[in-house]
C-alpha cells in the first residue's frame, strides 16, 4: 500500500496537505450468541479440553475405523475450539476495562471471534463487529491509511493515523478533517503541537444562550484557537470538504463487499482492509493513466518502482 501512494504521489495524483479520517462498522464474522461471560467461558473451555483428550484418545485406540484423513480433521477441530476459548479468556480483561467499574462483571467475549466487540451499527443495531479506520486525501480520494479497532468510539483514532500517514507518505499534513466522534481535545492539542489543524464540529454547548465557537473559561490557547477557526467562514469551507471522504467508505460497502468479513481476528480483518484500499487506490491509478495515455497519444507515463511492473 505504500508503495501504489508513493507512486501515486510522484504522479501528482494525491495531495497530501488535506486529509480526512473516517470510521465504519464492519461486521464481524461471529454470532451475537456467541458472546459469553467469563463463567460461562471457563466452563465451556473444560468440556472443550476433555472432548479434545477425548479424540485423541480414540484415535490411538486399535478399534477406530476412521481414516488417517478423518482423525486429523476432528483432533484439528477440538484443538482450535479450545484455542479459541483460550483466546477468549484472555481478552476478557480487555473487555472489562471497555467497560464501566459497576458494570464489568457483565463483560462478554465472543467464543468465535474473541477479537470482535458489539458495536453500534449505521442502523441503530447492535452487533460483532470492529471499526475500520481510513484516512483520505481529498484530491482524488486516494486512502493514505488504514486501521482496525475493536473499540467502537472514534476518539482515540486521530493521533495513530496520523502518525501511520507522516511513517507512510514522509510528509506531515497541513489540515485534518474529522466528524464530532473523533473530537478529543488531548488530540487536537497533539497535533495542533506538530503543526496541523484540526477541522472538525464544536459540541454544541449545554447553554443554548452559550455561542459554540466562542472559547470557553476553561479552555486552553490552542482549543480556543480551533473554536474560533471552526467559526470562520474559511473554517466552514474547509470542513465541508469532509463529507468526501465518506466517498470511499461507501464504494467500499458496495464495490467490496464491506459490509461483514469472513475472516476471524484483527490481524486478518486488517488484512482485508489494507486490500480493500489497495484495490481502491489501483482503480484510481489506473484511470490517472488512462487520462495520460488519452491526452499523450497512448503513450503511458513510467512508474518508479516494481508496483508499476
Amino acid at each position: 500500500m505504500t508503495q501504489v501512494v508513493k507512486e501515486l504521489d510522484a504522479a501528482g495524483v494525491v495531495e497530501l496537505s488535506t486529509q480526512g479520517q473516517d470510521g465504519m462498522r464492519v461486521r464481524a464474522s461471529a454470532g451475537a450468541a456467541s458472546f459469553r461471560r467469563q463463567p460461562t467461558l471457563e466452563k465451556v473451555l473444560e468440556q472443550a479440553q476433555s472432548r479434545e483428550a477425548e479424540v485423541e484418545q480414540a484415535g490411538q485406540a486399535e478399534e477406530d475405523k476412521r481414516t488417517a484423513g478423518q482423525k486429523a480433521a476432528q483432533e484439528r477441530a477440538a484443538r482450535e475450539r479450545v484455542a479459541r476459548l483460550e483466546a477468549a479468556l484472555d481478552e476478557m480483561p480487555a473487555a472489562r476495562a471497555a467497560k464501566k467499574p459497576e458494570d464489568q462483571d457483565k463483560a462478554r467475549v465472543s467464543s468465535t471471534d474473541p477479537e470482535a466487540r458489539v458495536m453500534k451499527m449505521a442502523d441503530g443495531g447492535y452487533r460483532p463487529a470492529y471499526n475500520w479506520q481510513f484516512s483520505v486525501e481529498l484530491s482524488n480520494l486516494v486512502i493514505t491509511g488504514v486501521e482496525v479497532v475493536n473499540i467502537g468510539s472514534d476518539k482515540a483514532q486521530m493521533e495513530p493515523m496520523v502518525s501511520q500517514v507522516v511513517k507512510r507518505t514522509g510528509q506531515l499534513p497541513k489540515n485534518w478533517l474529522v466528524d464530532g466522534g473523533f473530537i478529543k481535545f488531548t488530540a487536537i492539542e497533539a497535533l495542533a503541537g506538530q503543526g496541523i489543524a484540526v477541522f472538525g464540529p464544536a459540541p454544541e454547548p449545554k447553554d443554548e444562550k452559550r455561542d459554540r465557537y466562542a472559547p470557553s473559561p476553561t479552555d486552553s490557547a490552542i482549543i480556543a484557537e480551533w473554536r474560533q477557526r471552526m467559526g470562520t467562514e474559511e473554517g466552514k469551507a474547509t470542513y465541508k470538504q469532509r463529507s468526501l471522504v465518506e466517498l470511499p467508505n461507501a464504494q467500499v460497502r458496495s464495490r467490496y463487499g464491506g459490509q461483514q468479513v469472513r475472516v476471524r481476528g484483527r490481524g486478518k480483518v486488517r488484512c482485508v482492509a489494507l486490500w480493500v484500499a489497495i484495490a481502491h487506490s489501483l482503480l484510481i491509478w489506473i484511470r490517472h493513466l488512462w487520462q495520460v495515455a488519452s491526452s499523450s497519444g497512448g503513450q503511458l507515463p513510467a512508474c518508479r518502482s516494481s508496483v508499476g511492473a
